[in-house]
């Protein structure tokens, strides 16, 4: 891992990085936004400066992610397990999805990463990175 990436509003929280030009990944962080009660999540794309020095300290490309990310107390989720890490922080009733843990990674991150390598062709991608409404910008970082 590449030098320390620390930031101080993240304490206690959980870092999600996200593709901004994605339609998939920036709908997913929408959701996250606005279902996220307890405000557990803190996003960052993987276009900015915070988000890219994560992907770079986790060994991850940015400019060419197979997954989002969760980062919290500097341990790291990617794949089907941040996803499922995510909908569990959520709560009730997107908590369920989480669930699906009882599935084998083997199984679960081969359909994660058909999705993730193929986001664009199926969903598309915007000109430029998605930004949140005013009342989210300061879970971004």
């Amino acid at each position: 891992m590449q030098g320390n990436v620390e930031h101080p509003q993240t304490a206690g929280k959980a870092i999600v990085v996200f593709d901004a030009e994605c339609i998939l990944c920036s709908a997913n962080a929408q959701f996250i936004l606005r279902h996220d009660h307890k405000r557990h999540f803190m996003l960052a794309s993987m276009q900015g400066d915070y988000g890219s020095a994560l992907y770079r300290k986790y060994d991850i490309d940015p400019a060419n992610p197979e997954t989002l990310i969760v980062v919290q107390d500097n341990r790291l989720l990617r794949n089907s397990d941040a996803v499922l890490t995510i909908y569990a922080g959520l709560g009730w009733p997107w908590r369920a999805v989480s669930a699906l843990r009882f599935l084998p990674k083997f199984l679960r991150d081969p359909v994660y990463l058909l999705v993730a390598r193929n986001r664009y062709r199926i969903f598309g991608k915007r000109d430029t990175c998605w930004l949140p409404q005013p009342e989210f910008q300061d879970r971004m970082l």
